[in-house]
Order: C-alpha cells, then sequence, then structure tokens
C-alpha cells in the first residue's frame, strides 16, 4: 500500500515498506501499553495471566541471552535490544498477511545497523577513556594495519544492514515469482515456503542481527 502525497505542487511518493514500517511501529507502541496495564493491574499473591507469563519469558530470555553475551554490566542495553528484536521479528513476519515487510527495504536495516555502530563507537570512546584513545586503538597491534582497522571498523554497519536486507528480499522476490508462476495452483505449494522465507528465515534474520549487534556493543565495552 503506497501513499501519493501532493505537496507544494511537487507529489511524493511513500513506499509500502515505510507505510508497514510506521503500522509496525504504531502496533508495537500499542501493545507495550496494554501489556503495561495489565502488569499496573497483575497482583504479586495471585497467578499472573497466560499472557503476562509469555511476557516474562520473552523477556526473561532476552536479558539472559544479553548477559551470556554482553555480560551483566551492559544490562542497560537490554530495552533496546529487546526493541529491536521485536520490531524486526515483527516486520520480517509481514510476509505471512500479504505485506512488504519493511526489512526489505535497505533504508530500514541500514538505519537500524547505523544506530547499532553509533552505540558502538559512543561505548567505545567511553571504554578507551577518550576520543584519543579510541583513535590511538586503530593503531595497534601495528600503526601500519591503521587503514585495515578503520576500514573493518567501517564495514561492520555496511555487512550488518546486507545481511539483513539480502535475505528477506529475496524471499519477497522468490514468493513473487511463485505466485506468478503457480497461479492458480499457488495455494498448494506456498504455505509451505511461507513458513520458510517468513518464519524460519525471518526469525532466524532477528536472531542473527540482535545477536551480533550485541556481539558488537560487548565487544566495545572490553577494557
Amino acid at each position: 500500500m503506497e501513499i501519493l502525497l501532493t505537496i507544494g505542487g511537487k507529489e511524493i511518493l511513500i513506499h509500502d515498506t515505510i507505510v508497514n514500517l510506521w503500522l509496525v511501529v504504531i502496533g508495537l507502541c500499542i501493545f507495550s501499553v496494554v501489556v503495561n496495564k495489565k502488569i499496573e493491574k497483575a497482583k504479586v499473591d495471585e497467578t499472573p495471566s497466560s499472557f503476562l507469563n509469555v511476557i516474562e519469558i520473552l523477556v526473561e530470555s532476552i536479558n539472559s541471552l544479553l548477559v551470556s553475551t554482553m555480560g551483566a554490566k551492559n544490562m542497560k542495553f537490554a530495552p533496546y535490544i529487546f526493541t529491536l528484536m521485536c520490531f524486526l521479528g515483527v516486520s520480517n513476519l509481514l510476509g505471512l498477511i500479504g505485506l512488504t515487510p519493511p526489512t526489505s527495504d535497505y533504508s530500514v536495516t541500514f538505519s537500524l545497523a547505523l544506530i547499532t555502530f553509533t552505540l558502538t563507537q559512543i561505548m567505545a570512546i567511553k571504554t578507551q577513556k577518550g576520543l584519543g584513545g579510541y583513535l590511538k586503538s586503530f593503531t595497534e597491534p601495528m600503526a601500519f594495519l591503521t587503514p585495515l582497522n578503520v576500514i573493518g571498523e567501517l564495514a561492520n554497519p555496511i555487512s550488518l544492514s546486507f545481511r539483513l536486507f539480502g535475505n528477506v528480499m529475496s524471499g519477497g522476490i522468490i514468493m513473487t515469482l511463485l505466485y506468478n508462476a503457480l497461479g492458480y495452483f499457488a495455494p498448494l505449494v506456498t504455505p509451505f515456503l511461507h513458513g520458510y522465507f517468513d518464519v524460519f528465515s525471518g526469525l532466524l534474520q532477528t536472531f542473527i542481527f540482535g545477536m551480533l549487534t550485541m556481539i558488537f556493543i560487548g565487544g566495545a565495552t572490553e577494557e
């Protein structure tokens, strides 16, 4: 679903991936408000509902994964990691209901990778006790390796974004080609492929992106 706006006599096309991105963001915001209300109404001496049990399992799983990957000292990043993985998980599953996943747009995946990259650099500067120590770290273990170290650091957001974008976009292209090729027979075959490309591959890419984010940020916080 694309939106065409006319502003000042100029037409601006908002791609369906961006529209779906905002649908996911709005949906997750509403979901978070609902969860917060249920938590406020929950009583300590009563058994929590199945809904809250599922939420608790998700939160504890992310926290446990973060501690094992980044260490307990980095628990402050748990809200970001949890939000990131929820957004990616929901976005990658949109293909199941016939919507284009926002993550099939490179501008979306690159923006997420840039957020991770920015956090990584901020934490690296803090760990190295200032900008001078941070810049000096690129000359280690030997000064002539500085260009390679810089290129390697700049390549992280590119590889992180392309990995997610490429897998989601390729799955969408394959499914589109199959629907066009099979016609009326598509419903007999495509459900199994949706299970792979949208559910298995989508959730796998969510996990990989989240893990790499934790590894990059955790590595930047090491002395």
